[in-house]
């Protein structure tokens, strides 16, 4: 069993850039609960915590197509070095900015468009990166063990950086983030790439044109871009209002948004493994609309929920339906492309993913505002449901695949 779900580790580069990016994003997710919680105190406001999470993502939206491109005709390892960098120069600027306690909101959120800009290009790379390092019939199983190395780091990161907030504040875990962002660029550099990207004349907008075709020709292939979009808007939210919920509705510390935010995670690993361990099999495209809706509905409990215990364990069980969706999905997505298109039909599909976080966020923030966290949360885990129904007895071409 335990062979099975490990499966794409005997790969020794799938190996390396599994644990340096597994390093780089428990740095990452120390830095995301200190970002979110520092910008809580300054702000003590849920339209600047999402305001945040926009300012980090919509550069995604923006520039992902680009950045699929690229992935397409340039070394791929480069992209993702030149990106490490960047990344790891925004998380030491904000390490100096709250060490000398100069920092204020507009820098966090300037520090997160370029933290943003610079992933919108290094995602693609690294997407299509991986299916690179392993076999054909090993690509599931790289997929999800991807998602464990990053939601490992959703459990490791947050406890880790919980302890550095409480016990040496915001600036160590800015840091620490800086520092680990060396391990995935040691990787990176130790890793042998096979892929060769073809040379080409056509225009960076007919590369796009080529790769939307391609979406467009596969049945199923654009419902796997509306289910990414529509599950990223309205799911996403649930960890961004976190810190609301700690604060406001538990009436806790950044201690109880560190458990919550953990549990979350904990979940996410568990949903991985048994993706990871499941034999590739058809009617993924089905199953996965069934998870969605049991999301949804754990979503709309946990919202309605004032116990903590009972909160934990719903946010347990949503982390475990939630990245059982995602793998699934983009297993499908990958499934269906060529390694030369792969940059470009994982751009479209990021852009989806990766675009309803900043727009749900902050439509979420500005109707928190106005009514409260439970309520627009509640709302959101109602219309989750609502999706996967449509897509599950309507428009069917995602259930068949």
């Amino acid at each position: 069993m335990l062979q099975r779900v490990f499966r794409a580790f005997h790969y020794r580069d799938f190996r390396l850039m599994w644990l340096g990016a597994c390093t780089s994003s428990i740095g990452t997710w120390m830095q995301l609960v200190a970002q979110a919680w520092l910008v809580y105190r300054l702000s003590d406001s849920a339209v600047y915590l999402g305001l945040d999470t926009f300012c980090g993502q919509i550069p995604i939206f923006l520039f992902s197509l680009f950045g699929g491109v690229y992935a397409d005709r340039k070394n791929r390892r480069n992209i993702l070095i030149l990106s490490q960098f960047v990344q790891m120069a925004c998380a030491f600027t904000l390490t100096l900015l709250v060490a000398t306690h100069v920092v204020k909101v507009w820098h966090i959120l300037c520090l997160s468009a370029v933290v943003g800009t610079a992933q919108a290009f290094g995602g693609p790379a690294y997407q299509a990166l991986i299916p690179s390092l392993v076999g054909e019939e090993t690509l599931q199983n790289a997929i999800a063990l991807n998602s464990i190395q990053f939601n490992m780091a959703r459990v490791l990161g947050p406890v880790f950086g919980g302890i550095a907030l409480d016990s040496f504040g915001a600036a160590w875990c800015f840091g620490l983030n800086g520092l680990s962002f060396l391990a995935v660029i040691a990787s990176l550099l130790s890793i042998h790439v096979r892929f060769i990207p073809a040379k080409t004349q056509a225009s960076v907008l007919a590369s796009m044109k080529e790769g939307l075709k391609v979406i467009r020709m596969r049945p199923g292939m654009t419902g796997l871009i509306a289910l990414a979009f529509g599950l990223t808007l309205l799911s996403y939210p649930l960890s961004t209002f976190l810190p609301v919920f700690a604060k406001d509705i538990f009436h806790g510390s950044s201690m109880t948004f560190t458990m919550l935010l953990s549990t979350y995670g904990a979940g996410s690993v568990i949903g991985a493994l048994l993706v990871a361990g499941a034999r590739n099999q058809k009617g993924n495209g089905r199953n996965a609309l069934l998870v969605m809706i049991m999301l949804g509905a754990l979503i709309t409990v946990f919202a309605i929920s004032r116990n903590l215990i009972i909160s934990m364990v719903l946010l347990f069980a949503a982390g475990i339906a939630l990245i059982i969706v995602f793998a699934l999905n983009s297993s499908l997505v990958q499934v269906y492309v060529t390694d030369a298109l792969r940059g470009r039909v994982l751009s479209v599909y990021n852009v989806a993913f990766r675009g309803g976080m900043p727009i749900g966020s902050v439509l979420c923030g500005v109707l928190i505002k106005q009514t409260s966290a439970p309520v627009i949360i509640a709302a959101n885990g109602v219309l989750v449901c609502v999706f996967a129904i449509y897509f599950l007895f309507v428009e069917r071409k995602v259930a068949k695949m």
